[in-house]
């Protein structure tokens, strides 16, 4: 039995072994037979006192293990050539069958170099194969900066209350690592601000290497007074001599904004402990879309009753206003006095409130029971006067 486990797993293992070539040989050119020395860039343009790298690959379609011997020669005097495999130095490597090979070559050019292109030939020679490379180095003064700058979502809808934010990616296909001035032009009073993509650290500047990319968020903002209306803002990123911008639009739809006064400004009034006191209220709209449904609360002393009359207003267009009637009943115990009562109006998600005075007098019964009393006090003191006196 034990025997028997033992090959079991020796034909599993063995299958496994004959799979492993067939599934990496899938990959490989079904025409294409050898060992080959190639690079994605063969040819590139390098400036007088840099150090670059140029990537290499030794591939091997299917084809048995060789060794082959790394070498680079027509190297101009004063510029170093190195062989890199594994980030270290090498001379010879081997590619397993239908496998490859990551090589490096390193260029260091002393900044004398004169401009021109120069032709180093890469080398691998095996015991049945020799390869050659030819790597064309052009040297040449400094590329002008380019940039460019492009918006994922260029126009964006909201009311004045929203914060516009636009995600920017800039590339810099310069041949050298920039730092990139943001800046950005927008209508009056709007405020504008660039932050990372995923931060809230506003940035000025930022930092790309030669070939990349970079995404930033600028933010927009505009007034509580903006009107409805579509707007323009413009991005532009600048390094040296090379600038790009964009435009950018934002839509802002109308949104109400309510105010609460009293009939020509005043926001105080008298009123009878015990006794109802019409108010009269004015609602404005001072905002740029039509208010809606506008519901009136108010909020007074315990013992206090205030409605509306009407309680909802259906509608207040922009640079309009209502007046409605606040039924302000204080307390029949109210002590004469000044008090305070709040009175808000409400419309989709925009209200405003504001308190009025309220200077409370007795009522009028009361002073007149009051004034009775008094004079019957007077009177009693007199009478006790005139009959006690005589004695």
């Amino acid at each position: 039995m034990r025997y028997r486990f033992i090959a079991a797993h020796a034909a599993l293992l063995a299958f496994a072994v004959l799979l492993a070539p067939a599934a990496r040989a899938e990959d490989a050119p079904k025409d294409v037979k050898g060992i080959y020395l190639v690079s994605d860039y063969p040819a590139v343009t390098l400036r007088p006192g840099e150090t670059s790298t140029i990537n290499l690959r030794l591939q091997n379609y299917d084809m048995a293990p060789e060794r082959m011997a790394l070498s680079v020669s027509g190297v101009p005097s004063g510029w170093t050539a190195t062989l890199l495999g594994g980030g270290q130095p090498v001379a010879a490597a081997m590619p397993a069958t239908d496998s490859s090979v990551s090589l490096s070559l390193r260029l260091d050019v002393p900044k004398t170099a004169s401009t021109g292109t120069q032709t180093l030939t890469v080398a691998a020679n095996g015991s049945s194969t020799n390869l050659q490379l030819p790597i064309a180095v052009t040297l040449a003064k400094d590329l002008p900066a380019k940039l460019s700058v492009t918006p994922q979502l260029p126009e964006l809808r909201g009311n004045s209350k929203t914060s516009f934010e636009y995600d920017l990616n800039i590339k810099n296909d310069s041949g050298k690592k920039l730092t990139v001035s943001l800046s950005a032009q927008a209508p009056q009073n709007f405020d504008t601000s660039f932050s990372e993509q995923y931060g809230t650290q506003e940035l000025n500047a930022v930092p790309i290497d030669a070939g990349q990319s970079k995404d930033v968020k600028l933010k927009v903002s505009p007034p509580n007074t903006a009107a409805a209306g579509e707007y323009k803002v413009t991005a532009r990123v600048g390094a040296e001599d090379a600038s790009a911008t964009t435009e950018l639009g934002l839509d802002i739809t109308g949104q109400p904004r309510l105010d609460i006064s009293g009939r020509e400004g005043l926001v105080s009034t008298r009123a009878s402990a015990g006794q109802e006191t019409s108010v009269p209220v004015v609602v404005t709209n001072t905002g740029t879309a039509p208010a809606e449904d506008v519901e009136l609360s108010g909020s007074a002393p315990s013992g206090w009753k205030i409605t509306f009359d009407p309680k909802t207003v259906d509608r207040i267009a922009p640079n309009d206003n209502k007046e409605v009637q606040a039924l302000i009943t204080p307390t029949d115990k109210a002590i004469a006095g000044d008090y305070v009562t709040t009175i808000r109006a409400s419309a989709r998600g925009e209200s405003a409130s504001t308190n009025f005075r309220v200077t409370v007098t007795t009522s009028t019964l009361w002073g007149i029971a009051g004034v009775g009393i008094v004079g019957i006090a007077l009177l009693v003191m007199v009478g006790a006067v005139a009959r006690f006196g005589r004695r």
